[in-house]
């Protein structure tokens, strides 16, 4: 699905441990394989375990550090389809689908501040109780929807009911997985 690039690290680089999600520092020199490199950040296989590298840290793998939180869609008033196709630039580190088409949102809204702008809150899962990348996945998305125009303040609320299960990924997620 990805041609998957090897790469010595140019510099200590702090990463996230997958699935346990403990913050970790590769140390300059450590081979890495990147096997993934969606939504901006970067999953890579080293050391015998996967990790997830930011953006921020691109540098360290020899490839262009990009804008912090940019978010894809940046011009005109944030409305509800503005919020879907930013959630769709979020990935799991260990799944090239994006979150809305691996099912994992579950409710989504916007909702008007006194002061004119707005307030963006969501409700997702994960595929797993036990995954530790929950506290990354909702924060790379809450940090992408304040990028979006009027968005003060977005809330990503990581919820267990109903349990997810793969009956709610969507047609398009199931395509890129190749299960139908």
């Amino acid at each position: 699905m990805h041609a998957v690039t090897t790469v010595s690290l140019s510099r200590d680089c702090d990463a996230v441990q997958i699935p346990a999600g403990n913050v970790v520092t590769l140390p300059a020199g450590t081979e890495v394989d990147i096997t993934q490199r969606l939504g901006g950040s970067f999953t890579v296989h080293a050391l015998g375990g996967l990790f997830r590298i930011a953006p921020k840290d691109a540098d360290a793998l020899g490839l262009p550090v990009e804008e912090p939180g940019v978010a894809p869609v940046v011009e005109g008033a944030v409305d509800e389809k503005m919020v879907w196709e930013t959630l769709r630039s979020c990935y799991d580190p260990e799944i090239p689908v994006n979150i809305v088409d691996l099912g994992l949102v579950y409710d989504m809204g916007v909702e008007d501040l006194p002061n004119g702008n707005k307030k963006v809150f969501v409700k997702m899962t994960l595929t797993a109780p036990g995954c530790g990348m929950g506290a990354t996945i909702a924060g790379d998305a809450q940090q992408k929807l304040l990028c979006l125009p009027s968005v003060e303040d977005a809330s990503v609320e990581i919820v267990w009911d109903p349990p997810w299960h793969q009956s709610m990924i969507t047609p398009e997620g199931r395509r890129l997985l190749g299960i139908e």
